[in-house]
């Protein structure tokens, strides 16, 4: 399967800033006809809307609140394309005082968070002739880094559930793509301590839209992704990406 936004229309969670942002804007300048921008404060969406105008739809959501996510699909129905951008970060590692807590919360929002809006799109996506669903996770999903380790553990976990998504929206022509960022130039890095080494939130939003069209289910799109991404291709090929259940 691949997947050519242009002409398209697109939900974008997290979408007033970051790597959010760009993605709505790559989106847009490879020719989506319209962007939910799927944010807490509506507002925070204002910049978008000023630079592309009727383009950009803003509409309240909250990863926190699941009745937002419900209210979402309902409201983008009309959508053939949903990137699950919005997540969470605490730097807790495993002996930290507050790391069952951590954990707790990422889990919460960067992976039931990505379960119901797996429940709440695909119906849509289906009726609207099959689509494509991107999940944002990340090379900690692959390689735990022990300051971050209650993230690492939750992308991990997202990362299972990408690929029995990828396994299961596939049976109704749903394309769906796992998204492992390196250090992205985004507040979430500048917080965590990476921003000297951080790389431009367009390779994310560019990489997207190349690989849809490539029908690529793995993206690794900055410098230290393609590192982890290169070692790691022979596995996703053999192991992760193939029906095993053939032998």
């Amino acid at each position: 399967m691949t997947f050519d936004v242009n002409g398209k229309v697109a939900l974008v969670t997290g979408a007033n800033r970051g790597i959010g942002k760009a993605i709505a804007e790559s989106l847009i300048q490879h020719g989506a006809t319209k962007v939910y921008a799927a944010v807490r404060n509506l507002d925070s969406a204002q910049s978008l809307v000023e630079t592309y105008g009727d383009r950009v739809v803003p509409i309240p959501f909250d990863l926190a609140q699941p009745d937002t996510i419900a209210q979402a699909a309902q409201t983008a129905s009309d959508v053939d394309l949903v990137v699950n951008n919005a997540g969470v970060l605490k730097n807790a590692g495993p002996l930290a005082e507050d790391a069952i807590a951590a954990l707790q919360y990422e889990m919460e929002m960067n992976v039931f968070g990505l379960m119901r809006m797996a429940q709440a799109f695909a119906p849509v996506l289906k009726a609207n002739g099959g689509g494509a669903l991107v999940q944002l996770n990340s090379v900690a999903s692959i390689k735990n880094f022990a300051d971050f380790a209650t993230y690492s553990a939750s992308k991990a976990a997202a990362y299972s559930i990408t690929q029995a998504l990828r396994e299961k929206l596939g049976e109704q022509g749903t394309l769906v793509v796992s998204v492992h960022p390196g250090p992205i130039a985004t507040d979430m890095a500048q917080d965590a301590g990476l921003g000297e080494i951080a790389e431009p939130p367009s390779l994310v939003g560019d990489g997207i839209v190349t690989a849809l069209k490539d029908g690529k289910f793995h993206l690794f799109p900055d410098t230290m992704a393609k590192q982890v991404g290169g070692a790691y291709e022979s596995f996703a090929s053999n192991v992760v990406e193939a029906n095993l259940m053939e032998g």
